[in-house]
């Protein structure tokens, strides 16, 4: 018996009020025409439990606030509520209809996800599994495995039924198709896929270890060296080298002590008392100079104020003369006024006096006095500075002198000492160079040694792994052989009695777990979008549930298929004969699985063979909501397109 996996009950929560629909019968057929929201019912299911991005039409996210679904999963059964609200969206809230107790909220989202965990570990697995690729040498572990991936095992939707199965198309989802294939018919266990993503880890792992080493042995190919003894002899050398050099430049500095005579050492204190006068001669230039340049700025200032003064005495000269007939301000005449005689026609003050007294006036002379006070000045400031400039010359003469007499006192009894004393540290730092030079690459080729001991214990733990996974694998061969047989064999089966006419031969690909059509992979042998490959995942997935639910393999009891007549011709057998398969599927025994279908029609042979709900466009899914009429939407399928 197949894992129970069985929707009870779906409650739609819109903005004019409840919608709700029963799945008591083992199949369930939802009959209507395009547009009337068969298609929004089934991704409402695939929303409401977070089984990937479902393609909601405008009438659900618009008017439906909660997705309500009663599901029996094993021996337990569950309320799982989830709003179209985006900020709600992210918590489902769990009650268990058992108990009738709530359980905590859940998150669903990209990240960790405590739902698909929740999902997953009702189902039986865990939630940490990855399907690692195996062919390939990949270092990644491999994509975890949700409940999203599982419900693609379950959930047929029209965009796909005529045109892939299972994103088989996708060569990057395969690893993880398969490995969901699998664990549903224990092919594999959880167990064997985390060690298949251990071994892709550790080719990683690997992979780094022998490129450090690789770096390693370029860098030590450049150091001219074939090996640690060799490097090891020539450390020896480097270090007796620096031994012998510095015992060299302790004699030297032996040899160095200063012989000096006091006729040197006067000539050096001569040359100490010059260097210093001189430096005070460069100092008293600069403050000198300083002062001469304030001097000219203060009497340039002092200039500017006596032409100041003089335009003044030129201007009043100029307007004495000048007699006002009209007053400046009011402009009133002001010649038949009676002034006397030495008063001003205008403002009958005294008039001032004549310009030739003005030129003597205070504040002339005193600025006459500052200015001859300030040459005085200069002049000695210019003096001063000219005899400081003589030193500053003067003591530079005597430095240079000085000088020359030292060095060529000194030049014969140190300089040939002290060229020995730079070649013997030349001698030296070259030899500590090397040493610190060898010391790196004896460093390295001990690194050799420990890389080269990680990658055989990588390896050997790697080789352990895979030991482990061919034998846990081959404990599973039989049991994988007996049901990729009965898989065949159901598929041929039903290919057969479908009758679809471009298939002359059917098979079963016991590597990819996918049809074989005419000798070929489906998807070569099936043109995409015809009915031909709708008919053809109908017995592909009806075959995969009958073996699970024959063999007792953890795959969930439940297919909903949308569109299983899709671009099919309603008068040919093979259409009329998919629902006689669909019927099979859930008889054998009853009460076992669960079919959920939409289709636009149902043929008139079987209407009473399973539960059927009608909708219309005065009755459409979405019931509280008026449906704007034929035509009047884009239905989904078309909006993918």
């Amino acid at each position: 018996m197949t894992l129970n996996f069985r929707i009870n009950e779906l409650s739609l929560y819109t903005t004019e009020g409840q919608v709700r629909y029963e799945f008591g019968s083992d199949l369930t057929v939802l009959e209507g025409p395009t547009g009337v929201g068969k298609t929004t019912l089934l991704e409402l299911i695939k929303y409401g439990f977070a089984a990937g991005e479902a393609r909601l039409a405008p009438v659900a996210t618009e008017s439906i606030h909660d997705v309500a679904i009663d599901v029996s999963i094993g021996k337990d059964q569950f309320l799982i509520v989830r709003s179209l609200d985006a900020k709600k969206s992210k918590n489902v809230r769990v009650t268990d209809l058992i108990t009738g107790e709530r359980l905590p909220d859940h998150s669903v989202g990209d990240g960790e996800s405590s739902f698909n965990s929740f999902l997953l570990e009702k189902l039986g697995f865990p939630d940490n599994v990855r399907a690692a690729a195996q062919k390939s040498r990949s270092s990644k572990p491999g994509s975890r495995i949700t409940f999203g991936d599982i419900f693609k095992f379950v959930y047929i939707p029209q965009y796909a039924i005529n045109r892939d199965i299972a994103e088989s198309r996708d060569s990057y989802y395969e690893p993880k198709r398969k490995a969901v294939f699998e664990l549903l018919f224990r092919f594999t266990d959880p167990d064997i896929l985390s060690m298949q993503s251990q071994v892709n880890l550790l080719n990683g792992q690997i992979d780094v270890a022998a490129g450090q080493l690789r770096t390693v042995l370029d860098f030590l190919r450049d150091s001219n060296t074939s090996g640690r003894e060799e490097v090891m002899e020539r450390l020896a050398a480097a270090v007796e080298e620096q031994e012998r050099a510095l015992e060299e430049l302790n004699a030297l500095r032996e040899e160095l002590d200063p012989v000096i005579d006091r006729q040197t050492q006067a000539y050096r204190d001569l040359l100490t008392d010059a260097e210093r006068t001189l430096s005070e001669a460069r100092a008293s230039v600069q403050d000198l100079a300083r002062e001469r340049d304030q001097i000219r700025t203060e009497r340039q200032r002092v200039l500017s104020d006596r032409a100041r003064l003089e335009r003044m005495r030129d201007a009043g000269a100029r307007l004495a003369n000048i007699e006002f007939s009209v007053c400046p301000r009011c402009m009133q005449s002001v010649k038949n006024r009676q002034v006397a005689e030495d008063q001003c026609r205008l403002c009958l003050q005294p008039d001032p006096v004549s310009p030739d007294q003005a030129s003597d006036s205070y504040e002339l002379q005193q600025l006459q006095l500052q200015l001859e006070e300030m040459d005085a000045q200069s002049e000695v400031s210019e003096q001063q500075l000219a005899r400081a400039e003589r030193m500053v010359l003067d003591r530079e003469s005597l430095v240079r002198k000085l000088t020359a007499t030292l060095e060529e006192r000194t030049a014969q009894r140190v300089t040939p000492r002290l060229q020995a004393f730079a070649d013997v540290s030349d001698r030296r730092a070259t030899a500590r160079t090397q040493h610190e030079h060898l010391e790196a690459v004896l460093q390295q080729w001990d690194r050799v040694s420990d890389i080269e001991l990680e990658v055989k214990n990588l390896r050997s733990d790697q080789e352990r792994i895979k030991a482990n996974i061919t034998a846990r694998k081959a404990a599973l061969e039989s049991h994988k052989s007996m049901i990729l047989d009965d898989i065949e064999k159901e598929f041929k089966t039903t290919i057969k009695a479908l009758r679809i006419a471009s298939v002359e031969t059917s098979g079963f690909d016991r590597e990819s777990y996918l049809p074989l059509i005419n000798g070929k992979a489906f998807t070569k042998a099936m043109m995409s979008g015809g009915g031909s490959m709708t008919a053809m995942q109908i017995a592909y997935w009806t075959s995969l549930m009958t073996v699970a639910e024959k063999t007792g393999a953890p795959y969930p009891s439940i297919l909903v298929i949308d569109g299983p007549r899709l671009a099919l011709d309603p008068g040919s057998v093979t259409c009329r004969t998919i629902y006689q398969r669909l019927v099979r599927g859930v008889s054998d025994p009853p009460g076992a699985v669960q079919f959920i279908v939409a289709d636009n029609e149902i043929p008139s042979d079987y209407r009473g063979d399973f539960a059927r709900v009608r909708f219309d466009y005065a009755h459409p899914t979405v019931s509280t909501v008026r449906h704007p009429g034929q035509g009047n939407v884009d239905v989904i399928a078309s909006a993918d397109e």
